[in-house]
């Protein structure tokens, strides 16, 4: 039996294992980067070691010094979580090598499983529906995909439309899988344009007397994505018939049974709604982001599972005593990734000032309708430029898929998080879809749908009340921090005549006065106000506002969190003068983000044309591309690779050309 188990992970995949591991008794060990030493998942595990370094390349991702963290404190075994070395074949041989208990599949099976050339070429001769494009593809097969065999979430990945195109596109796909996972192995396929994309999964286990045996826990739907990126999913998967569904289940159990998988994994499907037929993807030789959603319509405890299948004790008697595990779904579950990003998908990072999911529990399964928040992060923590940007995933369980739809909506718009742009509003927009509401979403529908441009957080359609509200809690603030005059009420004078304004960027002016009582407001009527929170009444409607005051840095200008009931809403108040040290010169290049320069493209004195690259940042495993605003030369290299910049840090000057007058 397992005594003391190490996840060789971070953030809320740690976190959820370490919860079920307290549940059967086992000692934790996290591993962790210096970025992470704070974080809420070193705190919660028994023992911790320290992986010097920030990079994932320096800590997560080196196999020799998580197997020695083990043998430091005393593990027995590991848990890989997803992502970093979970689907790394040699890595769970070195775990097995070094005597440890791996919790997670067979070495072979990953291996096997990681070569998407070889896996639908296994798949197929299990009997698996696989999408095959002929070796001379003719203008009626389009359009094609083109797709990196060792690699995943959109990278690698070339749709292609005229057959003119074709080998551009394998050119382009072979050196980005290259780059970003070591193999430039591509092939072809055909493209299905208004696929679903639905998944099994499974968890199997080996039997002395009948050899593999494999628990099919239904099916989920993840088709709502962005950039190959999941951003919902579901379970079980709505408008599927149920013909299909049962074929998926047992093509999956199929091919886990072939490869002689242990554990729990995930078989991935692309679905015709079409025509109602499906074909393998891949498989996912791991426990999925998304696993909590099959939890809860089965009331199960996957990670329970995989640790009694590493133990030997199979599937037929659970760690939860001889019940029988469950065999149909119970209601639905939905399920969002909750990022630190803009808008345009760009990640963000900085101090979570406030972070308040409302939940009904976290990292466990609900026994009757609630909300269910697994996070790795707490208020005051700081998301880092090194890692991925998803704060948090956001669940909801009810008896129907309306309710559950209703209920998670009702949650995100009750949250409160403050210091970091998410993608909050958005979930909010994609949920309340028709298409969505309707079950009717596809894996291009997202970025086919028109999204709100605007930057969560900084909409220029919020509620007037609430930016009456932040002006009044800008006032109060600066009435609690006087030192002299305390008794006299904020902004109040013997002789009334213009209004104080208060300006916040992309917004009208609120007029408002200080008053012997408090504050006034034209056309409402202040019932109390404090830097944290406001109450108005507007046309008999009383409406509490909370808030949370802060500054990107000393000096300058306030930033005033709020949180209404039409909304949240960062609001940038401009100060009434401007300091000449805070001028920007014209045609500075500015971070859009914390991060680090990884190459710069030109030099000092460069000509360069409107949209050149001049340098590229890397932050949260993405590289982003500062380009020239205009046609120009480059007055100022600020930055060299390697440099870490602040968000809003000038990077580099482009000047633009000076046009001699005529004599």
């Amino acid at each position: 039996m397992i005594q003391r188990l190490l996840v060789a992970n971070r953030g809320e995949i740690a976190r959820r294992v370490f919860a079920t591991c307290r549940r059967l008794g086992i000692e934790t060990v996290a591993v962790h980067s210096d970025a992470d030493a704070g974080m809420p998942f070193v705190a919660e595990a028994d023992r911790a070691v320290r992986l010097p370094g920030n990079t994932p390349a320096d800590t997560y991702l080196r196999a020799d010094l998580v197997i020695e963290a083990a043998r430091r404190s005393g593990a027995d075994a590991i848990h890989p979580g997803y992502g970093f070395l979970s689907e790394n074949a040699a890595f769970a041989q070195a775990v097995i090598d070094a005597g440890l208990t791996w919790v997670g599949p067979p070495p072979e099976a990953i291996e096997a499983m990681g070569d998407k050339v070889r896996a639908k070429e296994i798949a197929e001769k299990a009997g698996v529906p696989v999408l095959t494009a002929p070796e001379d593809p003719t203008e009626a097969d389009l359009p094609l995909l083109v797709k990196a065999s060792a690699g995943g979430g959109g990278r690698g990945m070339r749709v292609v439309r005229t057959l003119d195109r074709l080998e551009a596109e394998i050119e382009a796909a072979r050196a980005e899988a290259e780059s970003a996972f070591g193999d430039g192995t591509v092939f072809v396929e055909p493209y299905v344009e208004a696929g679903r994309h639905v998944e099994v999964q499974l968890v199997a286990a080996e039997d002395p007397d009948v050899g593999t045996v494999v628990e099919v826990f239904g099916t989920r739907d993840c088709s709502v994505q962005r950039r190959h990126q999941k951003v919902v999913e579901e379970a079980p998967a709505p408008a599927l018939s149920p013909r299909s569904r049962v074929t998926m289940e047992e093509a999956a159990a199929s091919l886990a049974q072939r490869i002689g998988y242990r554990g729990a994994g995930t078989v991935e499907f692309l679905h015709d709604p079409a025509t109602d037929r499906f074909f393998f993807l891949e498989m996912n030789t791991r426990l999925q982001v998304e696993h909590p959603v099959t939890e809860l319509v089965r009331d199960e405890d996957l990670v329970a599972l995989q640790i009694a299948v590493a133990e030997g004790r199979g599937l037929a008697r659970t760690v939860r005593g001889d019940r029988a595990l469950a065999a149909y779904d119970q209601g639905h579950a939905i399920e969002v990734r909750l990022y630190a990003e803009d808008a345009s998908y760009v990640p963000q990072s900085g101090r979570l000032l406030t972070f308040d999911l409302p939940a009904d529990g976290a990292f466990d399964r609900l026994a009757s309708s609630g909300i269910r928040v697994d996070s790795g992060f707490a208020s005051g923590d700081e998301v880092s430029t090194f890692y991925d940007a998803m704060l948090a995933k956001v669940m909801a369980w009810a008896p129907t898929r309306e309710q559950a739809i209703r209920m998670l909506v009702a949650a995100l718009r009750r949250a409160r998080i403050h210091g970091v742009t998410t993608n909050r509003d958005q979930l909010v927009e994609i949920l309340t879809d028709p298409v969505f509401v309707a079950g009717e979403m596809t894996t291009t529908w997202l970025e086919s749908r028109p999204i709100s441009a605007e930057s969560p957080g900084d909409s220029p359609s919020i509620d007037r009340t609430a930016l009456v509200a932040g002006a009044l809690m800008l006032a109060a603030d600066d009435a609690a921090r006087r030192r002299v005059q305390q008794g006299v009420p904020a902004a109040w004078r013997n002789v009334v005549s213009e209004p104080q304004r208060t300006t916040f960027e992309g917004h009208d002016p609120v007029e408002w006065w200080g008053t012997r009582d408090g504050f006034a407001v034209d056309g409402a009527t202040v019932l109390e106000v404090s830097p944290t929170h406001a109450r108005l009444e507007v046309d008999g409607v009383v409406t509490e506002t909370r808030g949370h005051i802060s500054s990107v840095r000393p000096g300058a200008p306030r930033e005033v969190w709020v949180d209404s009931p039409v909304g949240s809403a960062r609001l940038r108040e401009v100060p009434r003068f401007t300091d000449p040290d805070d001028a920007v010169a014209s045609g500075s290049l500015l971070a859009p983000m914390p991060g680090t320069v990884v190459a710069v493209k030109v030099e000092t004195g460069a000509e360069v044309a409107a949209g050149d690259v001049v340098l590229v940042l890397e932050a949260m495993k993405m590289q982003h591309t500062v380009t020239a605003p205009h046609d120009g030369t480059v007055t100022e290299i600020n930055v060299e690779p390697g440099s870490q910049v602040a968000s809003g840090e000038v990077l580099a000057v482009v000047a633009t050309k000076e046009v001699e007058e005529p004599a």
